[in-house]
């Protein structure tokens, strides 16, 4: 193999492994402090990985309408910091989550806290520049 021939592959090589550092995003990229959410509802799905932990609640509206709200946690080391467990959240679980809004208005929220089925109140780890850190 040329030297040409094995530069071309080890770059290549290196551009791959960058290729999962561009997934990630500050917060300012995707969610606006400026858009709080109050949402009340039932957990759907949970999703306990990294980089980020996210969890889909269903939300029923005054006319009998449900939507889907997608919730951006912080990175697992972080949420365990806050009192998290991989079963904090369940399937089936009402909990009320306060955060802020996608940037784009959808139904995606960053949870800034989240009252859990049981009462407790456990901050979400979110990256935000006014989120509560304890």
């Amino acid at each position: 193999m040329s030297f040409r021939t094995a530069a071309l592959v080890a770059g290549l090589s290196l551009m791959g492994t960058a290729v999962p550092l561009l997934a990630h995003h500050s917060f300012a990229a995707e969610y606006d402090t400026n858009k709080p959410v109050n949402i009340t509802g039932t957990v759907t799905k949970v999703e306990w990985m990294n980089p980020h932990a996210r969890f889909y609640v269903d939300v029923k509206d005054a006319n009998g309408k449900v939507t889907n709200w997608n919730f951006e946690l912080g990175a697992i080391p972080v949420l365990l910091k806050q009192g998290w467990t991989k079963n904090s959240l369940k399937e089936g679980d009402q909990v009320t989550v306060e955060g802020s809004g996608a940037k784009d208005s959808s139904h995606s929220a960053n949870a800034r806290v989240v009252k859990l089925a049981d009462g407790r109140r456990v901050f979400g780890g979110s990256s935000a520049p006014d989120a509560p850190n304890q």
